[in-house]
């Protein structure tokens, strides 16, 4: 694996943390954490040398003078994946987590530093085997490839051992950082032995309750939180949703060199916390029961909340090609969406559409006008099985290529770069860029009829559904926001907005005579 981050802190750094921590110091050999430890401090080293090593002994990484030991798991309060060894005579400084939390919150570029090298040593980790949690189980068990993808959406360093577990016991069984082992866990029962997230009591009530933290869930816990309402995220998978899996995002505004999903994400939900929002995960949304006064979201394991107001920001299930590390091109160059800046930059490259419906087609028209090579590959044997006659003309009109009966089966490139593809038949084509138009699926089937959904189960919100502005349900305080909402632009930053927007809408509602809910 490539080296993790090690930059160094500024003098003035080091004194600021010398403030809220204690100076102390160490002997060659010292163990300052081991490998299974609940939890450990932030240490920022001012003389000396510590090792970093694995369960197994083999050493990571060395951190010197001026640099400062730790990863994601010291800010979440995961479990420790690593051993810190002293290997020189160490003078140092300790800051406990949430001294440390704090004073993230207060300065902006220690923020930075700390949580751009948290994040990369994360991302280092994740590329090694033997650290982290194993999963045991075969391929064939759905229970297993279940977890497997459930600790890649939570970003947790893992090695899967595809046998079937010792002793005849039923797959998965999960070993821990440490050595204890969980036979056929629920993905609640991982994360709680890791220490990871918030463990919710059997009846909560609050202000604002968002259900799902994607961009629109986490803006709406940052804006409402921020505004003094007590609020409440849960999600049922991992918090960022899918833009927390995006590579890199390019076209963020005010990233010009674009941002990973994971930091844009992680960053959202430090920003949530600071202002008392309470993010909780992994808590399934399975009804909801509008109320007069308070709606009820009941969720697995038998939980509840009761809030005044329901922000719903479950997103929607991009329909994905199973391919081997699609996901290290998404956001880099494979998408679900074209738009102006997709066709800026695209523009001379090659370029392929995946996909037989009118929004394939769209999309391969607007990228071949803004300059790209475009070929559209789709699976049935003609195009007119599934498009309009008159975008077939257009595809025709600006040099689109047509592949019938054409799947992709790989991809190659390097650092999220697409170079090829190769298809089922064998054959290899070059593209640069890939766009995925296969339909997507909103995460509603727990509200059944509660709210008004359109045919393809989208939310409806504002006049479709009868409501009283742009964002609101069918039902008076319950609104739906980002990828959900039907009508929705689907990008993260149109997202972030409808989440931010939603709080006004909130307010307004909170404001109402009570004759107006539910």
């Amino acid at each position: 694996m490539g080296t993790p981050a090690s930059p160094a802190l500024s003098a003035s750094q080091l004194a600021t943390l010398a403030l809220v921590g204690e100076e102390r110091t160490a002997a060659v050999g010292d163990v300052l954490y081991s490998v299974g430890d609940t939890t450990y401090p932030f240490v920022a080293i001012l003389e000396g040398e510590v090792a970093i090593v694995d369960a197994a002994g083999n050493e990571i990484v060395r951190h010197g003078a001026s640099s400062f030991l730790g990863e994601l798991n010291l800010l979440s309060g995961q479990t420790v994946f690593l051993t810190a060894i002293v290997t020189e005579p160490l003078r140092y400084v300790v800051v406990q987590r949430d001294a440390l939390r704090g004073l993230l919150f207060d300065d902006g570029p220690l923020s930075d530093l700390v949580l751009s090298t948290f994040i990369a040593r994360r991302e280092a980790l994740q590329r090694v085997e033997g650290i982290g949690i194993e999963i045991v189980g075969p391929r064939a068990s759905q229970a297993t490839v279940r977890m497997v993808e459930f600790a890649g959406a939570n970003r947790l360093p893992f090695t899967w051992h595809e046998t079937a577990p010792p002793n005849g016991a039923e797959p998965p069984v999960v070993r821990l950082p440490g050595g204890t082992e969980l036979r056929e866990p629920s993905r609640g029962e991982v994360l709680g032995a890791l220490g990871v997230g918030r463990e919710l009591a059997a009846r909560e009530e609050v202000d604002l309750l968002v259900v799902g933290a994607g961009p629109a869930g986490l803006a709406a816990s940052v804006y409402g939180a921020s505004e003094g309402l007590d609020t409440l995220i849960v999600e049922g998978t991992a918090l960022g949703g899918q833009a927390g899996s995006s590579r890199r995002i390019e076209n963020y505004l005010g990233f010009p060199a674009g941002i990973s999903g994971t930091e844009l994400t992680s960053r959202a939900v430090s920003q949530a916390r600071k202002f008392g929002a309470r993010p909780a995960t992994p808590y399934r949304a399975i009804s909801l029961e509008p109320g007069d006064g308070r709606h009820v979201v009941r969720l697995e394991e038998g939980h509840e909340v009761a809030a005044r107001v329901v922000v719903l920001a479950t997103g929607a299930d991009y329909r994905r090609l199973p391919l081997d590390d699609l996901a290290h091109y998404e956001g880099v160059s494979a998408f679900y969406a074209a738009g102006p800046p997709e066709a800026q930059q695209c523009g001379a490259s090659r370029v392929a559409v995946v996909g037989g419906g009118n929004s394939a087609g769209q999309a391969a028209v607007w990228l071949a006008r803004g300059g790209a090579l475009v070929t559209m590959l789709h699976r049935r044997a003609d195009l007119r099985e599934t498009m309009s006659d008159y975008l077939i003309r257009e595809l025709d009109r600006y040099g689109v290529a047509v592949r019938d009966r054409s799947e992709i089966a790989a991809l190659h490139g390097a650092d999220g770069r697409l170079e090829a593809v190769t298809l089922r038949s064998g054959e290899r084509l070059a593209f640069s860029f890939l766009f995925f138009f296969l339909g997507a699926k909103p995460c509603t089937e727990w509200l059944d009829d509660t709210v008004a959904r359109a045919d393809d189960g989208f939310i409806l919100t504002g006049d479709a559904a009868g409501a009283h502005n742009l964002l609101e349900t069918s039902v008076p305080g319950i609104f739906a926001v980002g990828d959900v909402r039907s009508g929705s632009t689907k990008r993260c930053a149109a997202a972030v907005g409808e989440g931010s927007m939603a709080v006004q809408f909130v307010h307004e509602h909170l404001a109402a005579p009570a004759a107006r809910v539910g």
